[in-house]
């Protein structure tokens, strides 16, 4: 065991060694020119990374589009700083309407909205129609802001 020790000391102290006489034989060889044809390729080579890279990116866009159907199930109508950080919003998922409460850490269903509770609604051909109790909210803000 002693034997493996003392090989093992003396490779440890010859391996710097070593290293410091291959750099020496390094620093004696002279710098090497570059050619054009070496910039060339590396420019070609450059090219051929950014195209790779730019194919990548547009391929990534058509494929985020390639199911419109899901954005017409669930959209965002509105929304409401409440801070910073904190939103309300008013999210259309399907027949639903839901109010959540957004924060850094936590998204809340504040309440759900079915049917005639609905806050808007959308005609084909005619844009956003208001419920009732939107319109009253709506008259509500605007008293408020009249006083």
């Amino acid at each position: 065991m002693s034997a493996k020790v003392a090989v093992s000391c003396v490779l440890f102290l010859w391996m710097p060694a070593g290293w410091a006489l291959a750099a020496a034989d390094n620093s004696r060889q002279t710098a090497g020119t570059v050619a054009a044809g070496d910039v060339a390729g590396w420019i070609l080579g450059l090219m051929i990374v950014l195209a790779v890279f730019f194919l990548c990116v547009w391929g990534m866009r058509k494929l985020t589009g390639l199911n419109p159907n899901n954005a017409e199930k669930m959209r965002v109508v509105g929304g409401l700083s409440l801070g910073m950080r904190e939103k309300i919003l008013l999210v259309q998922a399907g027949r639903k309407q839901l109010i959540l409460g957004v924060t850094p850490g936590r998204i809340q269903t504040l309440l759900v909205l079915e049917g005639d509770d609905c806050l808007s609604h959308e005609e084909k051909g005619k844009g956003p129609v208001k419920s009732g109790f939107a319109l009253k909210l709506v008259e509500a803000i605007k008293a408020r802001s009249d006083a």
